[in-house]
């Protein structure tokens, strides 16, 4: 016991982790986790010294009052203490924390994007002084967050019923839902008719369909039965002939490997997860998972990521992988280049497998069904993502007669690229038109008539809100998930064939949008996210942004007191 005090210690934040990390260090550091964050701010006092520089006053959670005691005890006396939390803003705030809390005096910062023997060994070769920039960054956004619960929350307990909070994030995205329903409800559908022709040459008995698209070179637009049927009227008895035949190729490029965003709507589209869900599951393959004789096995890099890039390394791995397994045709002369978006922190890779070689097949009888499912969509969106081109060919063919053209295409897959890997969620069926040549004199079989309707927009579903967040630079990797959960738990949306307000839901936008427009603005608040990140690069102070804010914000929390006093209570409904 005396020796095991002597060993350099690491603290990680998962017991996953410390089974992964133990195959790799063989008893050179006693692994020991903190379950997470230690202390916050504290749950039922506002904790922060506005007039005093935004001082927070933090408090050891409740509840790891143990696991305190079991750090202190497990660094005290140790040679050295190396802070392995998690590679972002939140695993830097948890490391300050732990220095803080435990009070290490030597103490260093390790990252690692993957946990496996080579990143790990890199990382101890390059520990490194805990980042306060992200430290202020995190702290500014807790705050932040802190601040606009803390005042907003007591007004909703007031004008609807207590018990009920508003977060700073979750109000942006709770008004995204709402005014998606209310535009589903003010929508007025809109008659509109198509003719579809069916088609055959006259020399062969190949059916094909061709719909209806202009008319002397303008775009028809039907609105009613009686044109659809003054125009089959009209073209009763015409002379039907191929206008021309158009036939290219067309390449379709990969997608680029997951970014946190992207896997969770993917992962939405094809199994059906939840956003909640996916990260969870995907947790657990990046902390690690037990393969046999091998041991906890870490299987994909960090889950929390905004940026595409891949490390030369991987990228080699993969470009072998698929040289071996498919063939030289499959591989591009050059990586594909993937843009990074200018708002991307770019701090850590894209999503992909830790080993390309280690594919889903050879781990499928250690997983369960939900791990073997998103590992093999990571795997598979990684892999392809380094593949060639996938080549169609388009024909398109015009049918006229009488001024009126009607239009049809093919599409058939000359090679499939990386669709041999990862194909399509919903590619399209391929059709096969006859063989025709321009001025061809075709046969018409009927014209058939159709009534539509417009549609309104659809419900946001998870994966779409979060790409509504994303596109809009609304919170970050970390907070897309959370965000959609906190809604669902509070019981401001319901799944109802996708996300739909609750009269809760609405009741609390609607005072929101009331008495604070401005800080639940959308482009308010990407501004805001905005200024975090320029306080982690170092070219913003987390005070001035808290100042600045706080500026805009006092005032409205001052004038909504005043107008929730002045008004009458509101009625307290029955039943």
């Amino acid at each position: 016991m005396a020796g095991e005090k002597k060993k350099p210690v690491m603290v990680v934040e998962s017991g996953a982790k410390v089974r992964t990390l133990g195959r790799f260090l063989r008893g050179r550091y006693r692994v020991v986790s903190s379950g997470g964050h230690i202390r916050d701010l504290p749950p039922k006092w506002l904790g922060v010294s506005v007039s005093n520089g935004f001082a927070p006053r933090y408090e050891v959670l409740a509840g790891k009052e143990k696991v305190v005691t079991g750090l202190k005890t497990a660094t005290k006396g140790a040679p050295e203490v190396l802070l392995a939390c998690d590679p972002d803003r939140e695993g830097e705030a948890i490391a300050w924390h732990l220095r803080e809390v435990l009070e290490l005096s030597r103490s260093r910062r390790v990252e690692f994007n993957e946990i496996t023997r080579g990143a790990v060994e890199r990382a101890l070769e390059h520990p490194r002084e805990i980042d306060m920039r992200r430290v202020e960054a995190q702290q500014a956004r807790r705050i932040l967050d802190r601040i606009v619960g803390y005042y907003l929350s007591p007004l909703l307990w007031s004008k609807i019923r207590g018990g009920l909070s508003a977060g700073r994030v979750q109000s942006v995205a709770l008004r995204l839902v709402c005014e998606r329903e209310a535009q589903i409800e003010a929508f007025v559908p809109q008659e509109y008719w198509s003719i579809t022709g069916t088609f055959t040459p006259s020399e062969a008995q190949q059916a094909f369909e061709a719909a209806l698209e202009t008319y002397q070179g303008e775009k028809v637009e039907l609105k009613s039965e009686g044109e659809a049927q003054a125009v089959v009227t009209a073209l009763a008895g015409a002379e039907y002939r191929v206008g021309g035949v158009e036939r290219k190729e067309e390449r379709r490029r990969p997608r680029p490997p997951f970014i946190t965003s992207t896997l969770q709507q993917e992962a939405a589209r094809r199994l059906r997860f939840s956003a909640r869900r996916t990260m969870s599951v995907a947790q657990q393959l990046y902390e690690g998972v037990e393969l046999g004789e091998e041991g906890s096995t870490a299987l994909v890099t960090y889950i929390r990521t905004d940026s595409v890039r891949v490390a030369q390394e991987a990228l080699k791995a993969a470009r072998e992988l698929i040289g071996d397994q498919w063939g030289e045709q499959y591989l591009p002369a050059k990586p594909p280049f993937y843009p990074i978006k200018a708002t991307a922190q770019d701090a850590h890779e894209a999503i992909r497998p830790t080993d390309v070689r280690r594919t889903p097949e050879q781990v499928r009888d250690y997983l369960k069904a939900d791990q073997f499912a998103l590992y093999e969509l990571i795997w598979q969106r990684f892999v392809a993502s380094q593949m060639a081109d996938a080549v169609v060919q388009v024909t398109s063919v015009k049918v006229v007669a009488r001024d009126y053209a009607f239009g049809a295409s093919a599409t058939r897959t000359l090679f499939p690229g990386h669709w041999l890997v990862h194909p399509p969620a919903q590619k399209a069926e391929e059709k096969v038109l006859p063989v025709l040549i321009e001025g061809q004199v075709v046969q018409c079989l009927g014209l058939k008539p159709e009534q539509h309707f417009t549609e309104p927009p659809p419900r946001y579903s998870e994966a779409s809100l979060i790409r509504a967040l994303e596109e809009n630079g609304i919170g970050r990797p970390s907070t897309y998930a959370p965000t959609i959960q906190t809604l669902l738990q509070r019981g401001y949306v319901e799944r109802q064939r996708g996300l739909q307000p609750t009269s809760l839901g609405r009741r609390t936008n609607d005072l929101l949008v009331r008495f604070f427009p401005q800080i639940i603005d959308v482009q308010f608040t990407a501004s805001m996210e905005e200024e975090l990140d320029q306080v982690e690069r170092g070219r913003e102070e987390w005070v001035k942004v808290l100042e600045r804010f706080y500026g805009a914000f006092e005032p409205l929390v001052r004038h909504a007191k005043e107008k929730a006093r002045s008004e009458k209570p509101p009625a307290v409904p029955t039943g």
